[in-house]
């Protein structure tokens, strides 16, 4: 199938319901736990899944590899609690809004464990309402008040994945599509 026909028959599933796409980013994973991630996301997206995995350069004798998808939306959420809890896994979940939708990021690292945050059209994290006003209660510890801000932006995450995701840069991206 062509890049024309492809690109076309994704538009098309994105027309039909609340249908939205996003990108599955194993950043770190143990060989072992490879064939189980790919179970997983097939799973959830209800077709088979083969990942190109390739050695992190970021992690000795770790590998990484990363797929977008295109399924109805909550989808992203579902991949996220897939593979939440293994073991020495570091991995981001996108999910692009769509229509009457939020998008969203999962990310998920050893140490930290998961988080999530609403996005906007373009990516970028939404911040709730109540979690700037938690934050504005320290107003008078400027300190206290952007430990809050970068909590509520997942910074930490940010800056644990970082390395990883640099490490990933130029890497191929395939497309799979969730079923039903």
């Amino acid at each position: 199938m062509g890049k024309a026909n492809l690109e076309t028959n994704q538009e098309a599933i994105l027309m039909i319901g609340a249908y939205t796409r996003g990108v599955l980013f194993v950043h770190s994973a143990p060989r072992a736990l490879c064939p189980h991630i790919e179970w997983a996301a097939a799973e959830v997206l209800g077709s088979r899944v083969h990942l190109d995995w390739t050695e992190q350069p970021a992690a000795r004798g770790l590998m990484r590899a990363e797929t977008s998808w295109v399924g109805p939306a909550g989808t992203g959420a579902s991949l996220a609690s897939a593979l939440r809890g293994w073991a020495n896994l570091r991995y981001e979940v996108t999910e692009e809004a769509s229509v009457g939708t939020d998008g969203g990021r999962w990310s998920h690292t050893p140490d930290l464990g998961i988080f999530h945050a609403q996005t906007d059209v373009h990516g970028n994290v939404v911040v709730p309402e109540d979690r700037i006003r938690a934050a504005l209660v320290y107003a008078a510890d400027p300190e206290r008040m952007r430990r809050e801000l970068d909590l509520a932006l997942g910074q930490a995450w940010d800056d644990e994945l970082e390395p990883f995701r640099y490490a990933g840069a130029g890497a191929p991206v395939r497309w799979l599509h969730r079923v039903g």
